[in-house]
């Protein structure tokens, strides 16, 4: 199977801010805030003056007046800085300085208004272990970790503590490329030397900056196709952790991770919206483009992480980034529906909107897009835990040169951003990589202007009407309910986006899609709870945030499966916040298909999220039910599965003491 690490550079990030129209005021130091959970929300975001002059002078030089006003609508985005090495936190060739970009920012702050300005932290020794392109200055020695630190860490943390600055909002991605290289390539000689220098240099980078109140640390987390796959994602979200305890403050140091910073994953795969589907008897993610993996986009992998990153004891208010700056996949190549065809490969590469020819191509992929805007909390996606979608690549830099150039920065030739290669780890494909790129970093304008032209939603001019999400579905009613089928029934979203359709989700799984106000859910299990949202959507890709969930029993009885079942309880408290893991062990001689498991609580705690099942709660009582068709919905005799959730609770928090499984009473223990 092969699993890629890919490419990062550059940077971006944010909710759109116009650079010509900001009221300006004297730059001073402005009074601390408190640290909050989500730096984003309610903010504005710095847009680099450098990036958009390159953009600007871009659009000077097309002679397309459609494609040189999209571009004009673009350089108004915020985009990250990124200090790539040591000379850039004072200003080197490539651009200005720290001390300038947070300067701009205080003229860019509205009164009233905070502002988030993306920092990128990328220097450690050993930098980009595995691949070459944008291999750093600073060796994986002890003395490089010791320049890592006192040249560039410290540099960094004094200029950002500076009073001056307090009352800017600093996001810090913190190493893109790094710790998720110990996961999938530590057999690499290269990376076995730097493994020490990446978890210290981490270390060492989160005390810092976690010191400075206004400053809020976010780790790179790969994407979808580097880290989804279970045997990537579980020991990934123990490395964080391990790192993380290791620091002053443990898990208070992170406010959260980035994802998608290092590739062009999708934000979501709309025609494959569910993995565990199957096609003639084959699960769809064993097909050849996604080799086994069960998250298919950003949306499933930053879900999927949080998750296991809150049964490591991170917080429930950890967020999640993804870098939607380069992932839109738009343009003529980009699928319209579903494909019919009953070949596996056939079906899923007609399909995805991902349109390169392997996942682990990473470097300056053809046919890439701009991807959605930068936004604060967006809405849809209610099992990521969104801060924000953010553009920590600036679009139009380079990952990587195609051809070997010369140069004193330490990055060397990788044959992955060579369009000529046909590489072994793509399958023996060629790479699919632009030609004529520039070092990594560097400003590539013909792939600026490819993501402009691909941008997916589509650039719709300076009021930017495809970022608007269509307005929420309401009145949810159930019709006809039987043993097997549910007819749902909803009032339709008015907005001035146009919506073109519903998609209907049972718990977190997509039931199915329609045109129109109503759907009926088919192939559900007599006598037994499901509970249904639907989301509206738009011909731009916009996705609305969920409706007000429906519970729904349907009718007919169920025998009990045969046997018995125990369950293990235990908790995990702080303060009103508390985690729940349970396991469910089937100790009957038949298989426990399609479980229920209910128990109440004595003391008014209250069910937030839950994973590994489909949570929901009525007074006191709390039921999980397995998700049709996923990997733990029949558990096999002598099995157990692990289910967990996270809550609330309001002092006393006392363990469940009754727990049944459709309809058995299970022992506890």
């Amino acid at each position: 199977m092969s699993k890629i690490p890919k490419r990062l550079l550059a940077a971006s990030t944010a909710v759109a801010t116009a650079l010509v129209a900001l009221p300006l005021f004297t730059p001073s130091a402005s009074a601390a805030e408190p640290h909050v959970d989500n730096p984003y929300a309610g903010a504005t975001q710095y847009v680099n003056p450098t990036w958009a002059a390159s953009v600007e002078a871009a659009a000077g030089r097309v002679s397309d007046p459609a494609l040189a006003a999209k571009m004009r609508v673009i350089k108004t985005q915020p985009t990250a800085v990124w200090m790539d090495r040591i000379s850039a936190i004072t200003g080197n060739a490539d651009g200005s300085g720290l001390r300038f970009h947070l300067d701009k920012a205080l003229l860019q702050k509205q009164a009233g208004t905070p502002l988030v300005v993306n920092l990128v932290i990328y220097d450690l020794p050993g930098r980009d272990c595995y691949a070459l392109a944008s291999n750093g200055e600073l060796p994986a020695t002890a003395a490089g970790l010791a320049r890592y630190k006192t040249e560039y860490i410290d540099p960094i943390a004094t200029i950002l503590a500076d009073s001056k600055y307090e009352g800017l909002r600093i996001a810090a991605t913190i190493e893109p490329d790094s710790l998720p290289n110990l996961i999938t390539n530590s057999s690499h000689p290269e990376c076995q030397v730097a493994a020490p220098y990446y978890r210290e240099g981490v270390k060492y980078a989160l005390d810092k900056l976690h010191a400075i109140p206004n400053v809020y640390n976010y780790i790179d987390a790969a994407h979808s196709g580097w880290l989804g796959w279970e045997n990537n994602a579980t020991p990934a979200a123990k490395l964080f952790a391990d790192v993380v305890r290791t620091t002053q403050a443990g898990f208070a140091s992170v406010d959260g991770f980035v994802t998608n910073t290092a590739n062009t994953t999708p934000l979501e795969e709309p025609y494959l919206p569910n993995s565990s589907l199957t096609l003639n008897g084959n699960p769809i993610r064993s097909a050849k483009f996604y080799e086994w993996n069960v998250d298919f986009d950003e949306a499933d992998w930053t879900a999927h992480l949080y998750n296991l990153l809150i049964a490591e004891g991170f917080p429930a208010s950890t967020g999640m980034l993804i870098d939607t700056s380069r992932n839109g996949w738009g343009g003529a190549a980009r699928p319209t529906a579903t494909s019919t065809s009953t070949d596996l490969n056939t079906y899923i590469n007609e399909s995805r909107v991902d349109r390169r020819v392997h996942r682990g191509a990473w470097c300056n992929p053809l046919g890439a897009g701009i991807g959605e805007r930068p936004r604060s909390t967006p809405t849809g996606y209610p099992g990521s835990h969104l801060d924000a979608f953010v553009w920590i690549k600036p679009p139009g830099e380079s990952d990587g040169a195609s051809t070997d150039i010369p140069n004193n920065e330490g990055k060397r030739f990788d044959r992955m951003c060579d369009p000529t290669f046909v590489s072994p780890k793509l399958g023996n494909q060629l790479t699919g990589a632009s030609p004529d790129a520039p070092l990594s970093g560097k400003w590539f304008e013909s792939q600026f202007v490819e993501l402009v032209r691909n941008a997916y939603p589509v650039i719709g001019g300076s009021t930017s009407p495809d970022q608007t999400a269509p307005s929420v579905p309401s009145g949810l009613q159930a019709g006809t309910i039987s043993n097997t089928s549910v007819s749902l029934t909803w009032t339709a979203s008015t907005d001035n986006v146009g919506v073109t359709g519903y998609d209907v989700y049972r718990g977190t799984t997509l039931a199915g899609s329609s045109a129109t106000t109503s759907f009926t859910a088919t192939g559900l299990t007599a006598s037994t709870a499901y509970s249904f949202t639907v989301r509206a959507k738009d011909a731009a890709g916009n996705v609305s945030a969920a409706s007000a969930a429906l519970s729904v029993t349907t009718t007919g009885t169920t025998t009990p499966p045969p046997g018995a079942c125990r369950v293990a309880y235990s908790a995990n408290s702080w303060n009103t916040g508390f985690t729940g893991s349970l396991k469910l062990t089937n100790t009957s001689t038949s298989p426990l298909a399609n479980w229920r498991l209910t128990f109440d609580f004595a003391n008014g705690q209250t069910v937030q999220q839950g994973w590994n099942a489909n949570w929901s709660q009525a007074g006191a009582t709390v039921t999980a039910t397995a998700t049709a068709g996923s990997w733990n919905a029949t558990i096999a005799p002598g099995a157990t599965v692990d289910i967990g959730f996270n809550g609330t609770h309001s002092g006393t928090n006392n363990a469940p003491t009754a727990f049944s499984v459709s309809g058995q009473t299970c022992t506890i223990g």
